[in-house]
């Protein structure tokens, strides 16, 4: 049998772009070998030509000009690892309009214009393929696509950004501040210079938005999407949770109900220590996913990086290469966006149990008083922690934990509660996730 060459462009030669580049050209003969498939690459744009790079590309690949790699009709695969949602999104465009098979790992750019490339991606009669986007070198929209396809997904539960893991992680196992525990993040090479789309959750929430259209079969967008990061995230917190058995984490949160409504949200959650992504930590990702046949699945791994993130790149080319992509994208359905009208649950009808920080003036009465406001909005109060100490104002810090109840309960009742004479400050609130436990009946 004839040996098939595929030959690949690449748009951008940074971190995880020299990782392609490194797995496509040093690793060649592996590739081969597994797939009978000879990859080329034959053509790396990037503005910067000069700077020395980390693998050595063959003469003549690297260019700063797009359209050699447009007007190559040989070339059958493009890989766009430009990143952010403006000159990204005209390249692949262009891309696809050239008639070439797109890979990305830009998840930015499907979670807020998604709907329009993949329609202009059947219009040319080509694919989109995008593993790198969500979790790094974790297969799970392989998992999505393919493996669990057979399930009705109920849920999905993911540790999606390593950064804010990582801060999370070292703040429980040391007792550091958040200040402090990003700077060390940032000199290790966990968080970028400007860590905000990773600290203030948007980054979870683009990875969500791609998730859970392809777990539930809906067609989302980022708004769709409650985000909140940890910025606010206080040590006395993760202290007070962990005496009482719960550790903190930023958890992406997908659901769908039986009456097909789903929540989508990003928010810090205090989860059971005994949970399996209750012992995720440092920089790794996972998800843990809920079918109505397999029960739980949990995926674990590095997500970012550049060689986790080159491998689910390169996997991306093998897949579109010998024809997978191409079915899986023509085939797999979502509900449109007129479908779907009222089935996205909103933040304010969510319910979950909470946590609740109130620092307490020492006065007689605080707790009727905090109590009544509870119970006048029906939430009733499961737990409760207090500690000897003096805080501002003569205060002294009471965490209480609650029963479920709707979001729109408890932050009607968290707005009475700062308004006591004898509260000092606004409450801290932090939401408790109870993921659920597959055990053999």
């Amino acid at each position: 049998m004839k040996e098939k060459s595929v030959r690949v462009g690449l748009v951008g030669f940074g971190t995880v772009g020299c990782g392609v580049a490194r797995l496509l050209v040093e690793n060649g003969d592996i590739l081969r070998a597994k797939t009978g498939i000879r990859f080329e690459l034959v053509c790396v744009v990037d503005l910067d030509t000069e700077t020395p790079r980390p693998v050595q590309l063959p003469d003549g690949v690297l260019t700063s000009d797009l359209e050699v790699l447009l007007n190559d009709n040989t070339i059958e695969v493009a890989i766009e690892l430009v990143g952010g949602t403006g000159i990204a999104k005209e390249i692949q465009l262009k891309m696809l309009r050239a008639g070439k098979h797109v890979v990305t790992a830009n998840k930015a750019l499907l979670a807020v214009h998604g709907s329009e490339l993949y329609q202009v991606a059947r219009e040319a009669d080509r694919c989109i393929a995008f593993e790198a986007s969500c979790a790094g070198g974790i297969p799970i929209v392989s998992a999505l696509r393919t493996g669990l396809l057979a399930n009705d997904i109920t849920a999905l539960y993911g540790i999606l950004n390593g950064t804010c893991n990582y801060i999370l992680s070292k703040m429980s196992a040391e007792g550091t501040d958040f200040a402090e525990t990003l700077k060390e993040a940032q000199a290790k090479g966990y968080a970028e210079a400007d860590p905000t789309l990773d600290i203030n959750g948007g980054d979870s929430s683009h990875k969500l938005t791609i998730l859970g259209s392809l777990a539930f079969g809906y067609e989302l967008k980022l708004e769709d999407v409650y985000t909140e990061g940890i910025e606010d995230v206080s040590q006395d917190d993760i202290r007070y949770a962990d005496e009482m058995g719960y550790c903190l984490k930023l958890l992406a949160i997908g659901q769908k109900k039986p009456n097909g409504k789903v929540s989508l949200r990003v928010h810090p959650a205090l989860i059971l220590k005994e949970t399996a992504l209750a012992r995720v930590n440092g920089p790794f990702n996972a998800i843990s996913l809920f079918g109505h046949a397999v029960g739980e699945v949990l995926l674990y791994g590095r997500g970012a990086g550049m060689m986790p993130t080159a491998s689910a790149v390169v996997a991306d080319v093998i897949d579109v290469a010998l024809g997978n992509s191409k079915r899986s994208f023509d085939q797999v359905q979502v509900k449109s966006r007129q479908q779907i009208a009222g089935q996205i649950e909103a933040m304010a009808d969510c319910e979950s149990r909470f946590y609740i920080r109130i620092m307490a003036k020492d006065h007689p009465g605080v707790v009727a008083a905090y109590g009544k406001v509870l119970g006048d909005h029906g939430i009733s109060i499961s737990g409760a922690l207090q500690h000897e100490g003096r805080g501002p104002d003569d205060t002294v810090p009471v965490v209480i934990v609650t029963h479920e109840t709707q979001e729109k309960n408890m932050s009607d009742a968290l707005a009475e509660i700062t308004e006591l004479d004898t509260i000092g400050g606004k409450p801290v609130c932090i939401r408790i996730v109870d993921i659920p436990e597959d055990k053999d009946d």
